[in-house]
């Protein structure tokens, strides 16, 4: 069968940017029965000696210096968004505007007024859209997405999660600048809430339903730094660490933590469900295996069980390897590319949708509103 092309035109060559194209490099390889395959049309970088050396590296036809020329040309169909988030609004809403489809790394935007607005416009512009919330494709944890589905954990009592890292215990690094951005409250919007709780977030309210109110504190342990940008000794505006508990929708209380000062810790992301019936838990070092305990194990044999999701009849696994064998952090991007590829075929959406990331982004915005008025906040928040 002859395949449809998905022109694709990517703005950013970062971390992000390098991701995001090894997932369509790989879509059509480990996904061939998809109607749709990606073309690498175009990638887009203000710096044209390091966007041609990345157009070259990755197999894009072509490369741009301006993303609103990307965004003009007749030849994308859909724009990926792998920008700073100070770019995400400007460039969805002009991407919509010119009906592409629109495709956008987390967080949404720096703040709520940005995340509506960028709904907004999508809605009105009627075009599909995805936030790469990518944890969600890792097979183990749809598996738990499946388990909680299944109603075997019961009534659900708690949710926790953390995400530590240690890489800025240096009161030396700068603020601002193409390799420190996320240090800077302008191009980023917040520190760990936006960069690293809000993948908590999202995956908290995608396996255990919506966040109620918050109950938040911050810190940031270095006050002021040196911008990149001036070379002038700034405030810090992000936030280092942040601990918020809350109460979903289905009653169950959340307990949450994420700080960049976790020395020993490049990246932990761990979650944990405890339910009347069972519970369950994965980590982000191990994350081809789910813990899971079911309490209507016979009682001599009761215990946590370790499950090595490598099986052909485990999500997405029937794609790869023979059982046994692991796939990596890098898959959950390929697995969100056939997904959003597969939705054109079947007309339907592929969540997380720029509404969904909404939702997340108002439980950031009350972590970090909390966080400043010391006092609980409901999500439910509108911005004027």
């Amino acid at each position: 069968m002859k395949k449809k092309e998905l022109r694709i035109g990517l703005i950013g060559c970062g971390f992000m940017g390098r991701t995001h194209s090894n997932a369509y490099n790989r879509v059509k390889n480990f996904f061939p029965d998809l109607e749709y395959q990606p073309k690498l049309q175009a990638v887009c970088s203000r710096n044209e000696e390091k966007v041609k050396s990345f157009a070259d590296q990755w197999g894009y036809a072509s490369y741009e210096t301006d993303w609103k020329t990307l965004i003009s040309r007749d030849d994308i169909d859909a724009v990926d968004i792998c920008t700073p988030n100070n770019m995400h609004a400007e460039i969805a809403i002009a991407a919509a505007k010119a009906g592409k489809m629109v495709l956008c790394e987390k967080p949404i935007a720096r703040n709520l007024e940005e995340a509506q607005l960028m709904v907004d416009e999508i809605a009105k512009a009627n075009v599909r859209n995805t936030v790469w919330y990518n944890y969600r494709r890792l097979p183990a944890v749809t598996l738990a997405k499946k388990i909680v589905d299944s109603g075997k954990l019961g009534k659900i009592f708690h949710y926790r999660s953390n995400f530590l890292q240690d890489w800025t215990i240096n009161e030396n690094l700068p603020q601002g600048g193409r390799a420190f951005w996320r240090m800077d409250a302008e191009a980023a919007g917040s520190g760990v809430t936006g960069d690293l709780l809000a993948h908590c977030i999202d995956t908290a309210m995608w396996l255990n339903g919506g966040i109620m109110d918050v109950s938040a504190m911050t810190e940031t342990f270095v006050k002021q730094r040196v911008h990149e940008d001036t070379g002038k000794l700034q405030d810090v505006k992000i936030d280092d660490a942040c601990i918020f508990h809350c109460h979903f929708e289905n009653g169950s209380l959340g307990l949450f933590e994420s700080s960049r000062y976790a020395r020993g810790h490049k990246a932990l992301f761990t979650l944990e469900i405890n339910g009347e019936k069972g519970s369950l838990k994965w980590d982000l070092h191990d994350l081809n295996r789910l813990e899971y305990f079911d309490n209507s194990d016979e009682s001599i044999i009761r215990g946590w069980r370790s499950i090595h999701v490598t099986d052909g009849d485990q999500p997405y696994m029937d794609k790869w390897w023979v059982p046994g064998l692991s796939i990596g952090y890098e898959h959950s991007f390929v697995h969100q590319a056939a997904d959003f590829l597969k939705s054109l075929e079947s007309n339907d959406v592929c969540a997380p949708t720029f509404k969904d990331a909404l939702e997340t982004q108002k439980v950031c915005e009350s972590v970090i509103d909390s966080a400043v008025d010391k006092e609980w906040k409901n999500t439910n928040v509108e911005w004027t």
